[in-house]
């Protein structure tokens, strides 16, 4: 099992190997997405990362590699629609399963990610929108 965790967490232990104390290393650059999830994709590409499943009994079973080829297209198409670092993209997207490989792939290339309910209001969203200076919102019907 790869200990990812060991690149970004310093322990202190006691003589009886217990952790007494732990510091937190988070590097300028850290990318959840390519440090993360695309590491552990290229170290144990078919370990289960998600069972999805909705109300009408769909079932789908996502492993690292397939969030990473996934979400390398989402960070793809984001790029050619004009998305950069630092822009705000808000997600509706109804509990579909490409909600998580839009928010990785938006990490991806530096953008913040703003998930919303599709249970929001009209002025709801209109307060978002201008409030976060949203530069794109992804949403289904």
């Amino acid at each position: 099992m790869l200990n990812l965790y060991r690149r970004y967490v310093r322990e202190t232990t006691d003589t009886a190997g217990r952790i007494t104390d732990y510091d937190l290393i988070v590097p300028d650059t850290f990318n959840f997405a390519y440090d993360i999830v695309d590491a552990i994709a290229e170290a144990e590409p078919d370990r289960r990362a998600m069972h999805w499943c909705n109300e009408a009994g769909e079932h789908l079973t996502l492993t690292f590699s397939d969030f990473k080829q996934e979400s390398d297209r989402c960070a793809a198409f984001f790029q050619a629609a004009g998305i950069r670092k630092g822009d705000r993209v808000l997600l509706i997207l109804k509990r579909h399963v490409q909600f998580w490989s839009a928010i990785l792939g938006l990490h991806k290339i530096g953008a913040v990610a703003i998930p919303a309910t599709n249970q929001l209001l009209v002025k709801d969203l209109v307060y978002r929108l201008q409030a976060a200076e949203i530069s794109a919102a992804v949403c289904t019907p």
